[in-house]
């Protein structure tokens, strides 16, 4: 299938380019605002925070868990963080969990899932990404070590024999269990190894993960498994296209094969039913993909930061090498493409 983003990499000529980039994105806000054109979508850069957006009570034949029967005992109170135990695959399983300060029991809450990259930990995420400012329970699971560090299936360096997909399942099963969770509105978001993780999810489990997020995402070979025949999902991706760890062209590793970016997002273009593909600018070094004539229920969106690094956009303390952008927030562009795609009600 021929590629539908040809992919921008960070070179001497794209430096100089970048400063054109500006003057065009100002130029499409300056056009927005003039009388007589259509307003063009400009980003928001206020913050997401959950005292912004407090968690709304959900009625009756809302897709609601069974934790919202009654307080379980187990979970944490609002405005609280702690660790999750699960035993999946005769391993005990951890994840470390925010509980908003707007929870209540009987109100169905958002989750967001997020997965940390190779060697890093899902408290090192937590910290970094600033994903438990949204309104949601936010939950960062931990991967198997293998070599001191910690992975996830999908990658060649991935703990032999370990499902982590079941363990997803056990997860938010015992969630699902213990706090009172939209059954609709269950996320996924993940950095590098994790993002990679999260694109396997997507394939397999779009049933029951509404829209998925993978940042920096370490696509490798073994990512795509299941993913012959899967449903469409919705699927926004970020990357640097100067990451120096999962290089925006693709390449090979002695982890594995992985394909460029925009190799990575024709087969979800293809999965998805999409037609064709329109790019603009975002900010002075970003731009914003979008797909056409998707199916329903399954957009597409990819957000390139120009001469990006392996990093997570917006964080404000280490998450990678390279060029960190904070013209743009990861964090609150995803949650705005999860807020707009819950699964449709069966």
């Amino acid at each position: 299938m021929r590629s539908l983003l040809t992919p921008r990499l960070f070179t001497p000529r794209l430096a100089a380019s970048l400063t054109a980039s500006a003057l065009v994105a100002t130029a499409l806000v300056a056009t927005a605002a003039s009388p007589g054109h259509a307003a063009t979508p400009v980003l928001d850069a206020s913050p997401t925070t959950a005292a912004s957006a407090p968690l709304a009570p959900t009625g009756a034949g809302s897709p609601r868990s069974e934790g919202c029967r009654a307080t379980n005992p187990a979970a944490l109170p609002a405005g609280s963080d702690g660790v999750v135990t699960v035993t999946s695959g005769g391993r005990e399983r951890s994840a470390v969990i925010h509980v908003p300060d707007a929870y209540r029991t009987g109100h169905a809450a958002p989750v967001v899932l997020a997965f940390h990259g190779r060697g890093s930990t899902g408290t090192e995420l937590r910290d970094y990404s600033g994903l438990t400012r949204l309104p949601a329970i936010t939950v960062f699971p931990e991967g198997v070590v293998v070599d001191d560090k910690q992975g996830w299936q999908g990658a060649s360096y991935a703990a032999p024999g370990v499902d982590d997909v079941a363990f997803t399942d056990a997860l938010l099963d015992t969630l699902e269990a213990q706090y009172c969770v939209n059954t609709q509105r269950v996320f996924a978001t993940g950095k590098s190894n994790g993002g990679g993780f999260v694109a396997l999810l997507a394939c397999q489990r779009s049933d029951r993960i509404a829209a998925f997020a993978p940042v920096a995402g370490a696509f490798y070979e073994g990512t795509a498994e299941g993913c012959a025949g899967a449903p469409g999902a919705p699927v926004l991706e970020l990357h640097g296209t100067a990451d120096a760890t999962m290089l925006y062209e693709g390449g090979d590793k002695a982890s594995g094969r992985y394909p460029s970016v925009p190799e990575w997002l024709d087969g979800w273009a293809e999965r998805n039913g999409c037609k064709a593909s329109t790019t603009r600018p975002l900010t002075f070094d970003t731009t914003r993909t979008t797909w056409r004539g998707c199916h329903a229920g399954a957009s597409l969106e990819h957000v390139a930061i120009l001469g990006g690094g392996h990093t997570w956009p917006g964080a404000d303390q280490y998450s990678g090498g390279g060029y960190t952008t904070q013209s743009i927030e990861a964090t609150d562009l995803v949650w705005r493409f999860f807020e707009s795609h819950p699964l449709p009600r069966g």
